[in-house]
């Protein structure tokens, strides 16, 4: 299996779900095996590429990789290797598991298969201590073969045939980064706030604000975003000790920001402020935000939010940067600053690849790419070891995990090995899409005990004329379908969900569909919004608007069943003793504690949330509201 000539081993990825073969091509072939991609970083078309490796291939991401960090297993024949690669498709064993049963290299059996961190760049001999281990020419293959962390792919060397698994990417971020150096000496020097984060030894410590909006992906992010900034030195203002105190470095994390917002006239008035903005508003509109808000200093794209601090040494020199180049998502390099000590969000799928005619986040968030396994299990030990006892699994289009791996994985098999991890005590995830949440996810809540019986899945609307006008890829039966699903094997079950009203082109016989849905259905909640055309979006520019007028008379309607049904739905909680998981303190009556039931109920009671966060109790309910219930601890 050693390779003597030009020729190299490289998968071919059949479209089975049971085949991953090898086939020999040559090298000058496995460069091409990745063409040139769109101009656009992120397309929305559909039809256009969103396969990452294609995207990060030839752009920057590519360019700019320094390192990539490797595990295997070697095994004597391939027929061996496809056996183990079967096992781990399947979820039989992880990879860390199988590492330690059956790989016949004795240096890194006991450490799951962990090689390390492996230079791209082979010339500059940083990896030769590796040689007998990981010998050059499977090294060389696996890194031209794919770099996208979660992918495991098959390669030959003198040792025998290496099972390999993409854990981890580093990439040089500052060289992928636009960077723009201001025209005064005045706002360049302006930029020197932050060398305190930096190691200066004489410099004062620095404090710092976030303001997050958005969905629960921004709150995730920021909390990563958090993580760096302390990583750093820089500490958050205190909103009660730091009244008087302006913060050095603000972070905006938004979906939408104002041009003349109060920290931009800070610096226009002369103040050394860094003032960075963050999520999907950066990157859409990249390098023109710098020209329509100049008082900017770091415009960051949601792929870097766990690498703002490499991008902080350009800012400290007075420049203003943009990084919204394609990568592959890196792992966090510090731990996030959660809001929760309780709670914990756990990212496990990045970006979306469906085109919903409405829908921005294709172009801000990016495609699909999937965590590997073994980095959310770790995540997860590492919380529950921190005191947490509830994890939400995170994701755009969380069914869609593992579609984009090398080989495929699926949702409901991280669901089971996720929630079957020690002292786990909940589990939540969202946000399903009907296209793609498959029945098995439903019997994998069923069967996990730690998975809560709360499922949220959007439908958007309930006439299929309307649903494929959005480009949503399932019709009003399909969804139904899920919800008898749901029904059969979890009655008890709660289920939420988004809707749009008022969408280009919706009669009055549409709206009336979606009501239909509802009544059918019964939600337990359901987050409602009138239609608002978004940029770059199909819908946007449609001639068949609605007005404003008909927009908020459905709204309206819509919402009185929601509340109708919402209340209907928690009514039958009067009476029961349900457990509760302690979160806060009730902000309205100090005296009371809040919590969350398994179904994702709200519920309030007297407690002292010193001694009660973060513990399960046994609570009575005694009274039941539209979107919350009051009741009392029982033993």
């Amino acid at each position: 299996l050693s390779l003597t000539n030009t020729n190299a081993y490289v998968p071919q990825y059949r479209s089975s779900r049971t085949q991953l073969s090898m086939v020999s091509t040559s090298t000058t072939d496995t460069k091409e095996q990745f063409p040139l991609t769109p101009p656009s970083k992120y397309p929305t078309a559909r039809g256009t590429t969103v396969d990452s490796r294609q995207i990060v291939a030839s752009g920057a991401g590519r360019q700019h990789l320094t390192a990539v960090r490797l595990a295997h297993i070697l095994f004597a024949s391939q027929d061996l290797a496809d056996e183990a690669l079967r096992k781990l498709r399947n979820a039989e064993m992880s990879f860390e598991e199988l590492a330690g049963q059956i790989s016949a290299c004795t240096e890194t059996r006991d450490k799951g298969g962990e090689i390390g961190w492996i230079s791209v760049d082979e010339s500059e001999s940083k990896n030769e201590h590796l040689d007998l281990l990981f010998p050059p020419e499977a090294r060389e293959l696996a890194i031209q073969i794919t770099t996208k962390p979660g992918d495991i792919v098959l390669v030959p060397s003198s040792r025998g045939v290496h099972l390999v698994q993409t854990v981890d990417v580093m990439a040089d971020v500052r060289k992928m980064a636009f960077v723009k150096q201001r025209k005064s000496k005045a706002a360049r020097a302006r930029g020197g706030v932050l060398s305190g984060a930096l190691g200066s030894a004489d410099s004062k410590p620095l404090t710092y604000k976030l303001e997050t909006m958005g969905c629960q992906m921004n709150l995730a992010d920021s909390e990563r975003i958090e993580g760096q900034l302390q990583s750093l030195g820089i500490r958050p203002l205190d909103p009660e000790a730091d009244k008087k105190i302006d913060p050095d470095v603000v972070v905006l994390n938004t979906c939408s920001i104002r041009e003349h917002g109060p920290h931009a006239k800070r610096k226009r008035d002369g103040d050394d402020v860094a003032i960075v903005v963050a999520g999907c508003v950066a990157q859409q509109e990249g390098e023109a935000l710098l020209r329509r808000v100049p008082e900017v200093d770091l415009v960051m794209g949601p792929q870097y939010a766990n690498r703002i601090a490499d991008l902080f040494e350009d800012i400290s020199n007075g420049n203003q940067v943009v990084a919204t180049e394609a990568t592959h998502i890196m792992e966090d390099s510090s731990k996030p600053r959660r809001q929760s000590t309780t709670c914990a969000w756990v990212n496990v799928i990045y970006g979306c690849n469906e085109r919903c005619a409405f829908c921005i986040v294709p172009t801000t968030r990016g495609v699909e790419q999937s965590r590997p396994l073994e980095s959310i299990v770790e995540e997860v030990e590492g919380l529950i070891e921190q005191g947490y006892k509830e994890v939400t699994l995170l994701g755009q289009n969380i069914d869609a995990y593992g579609r984009d791996m090398v080989p495929k994985r699926k949702f409901s098999d991280l669901l089971r090995t996720v929630g079957t991890i020690p002292a786990l005590k909940r589990l939540r995830f969202v946000t399903s899409h009907p296209k793609y949440m498959s029945l098995g996810v439903v019997d994998a809540v069923a069967e996990t005990p730690a998975a809560c019986e709360n499922f949220h899945i959007p439908f958007q609307s309930g006439s299929d004329t309307i649903l494929q006008t959005m480009g949503r890829g399932h019709t009003r039966e399909k969804y139904l379908h899920i919800v008898n699903r749901i029904r059969s094997r979890l009655p008890d079950a709660s289920i939420t969900a988004d809707v749009i009203v008022g969408f280009p082109g919706e009669t009055e016989e549409d709206f009336q569909d979606t009501l239909s849905l509802m009544e059918e259905v019964k939600f337990d909640s359901v987050n409602t919004a009138a239609y608002s055309p978004r940029p770059n979006t199909p819908a946007a520019t449609w001639e068949n608007q609605l007005d404003d007028a008909t927009k908020q008379d459905r709204l309206q309607r819509i919402n009185v069943l929601v509340k109708q049904h919402a209340g209907e739905r928690r009514a039958r909680m009067k009476g029961r003793t349900v457990e509760v998981l302690v979160e806060e303190r009730n902000v309205r009556i100090p005296t009371q504690v809040m919590g969350r039931t398994t179904h994702g109920y709200i519920a309030y009671f007297e407690g002292d949330i010193d001694e009660l966060r973060g513990e399960l109790v046994n609570v009575e309910i005694e009274q039941t509201k539209q979107f919350h219930l009051v009741g009392k601890i029982v033993p």
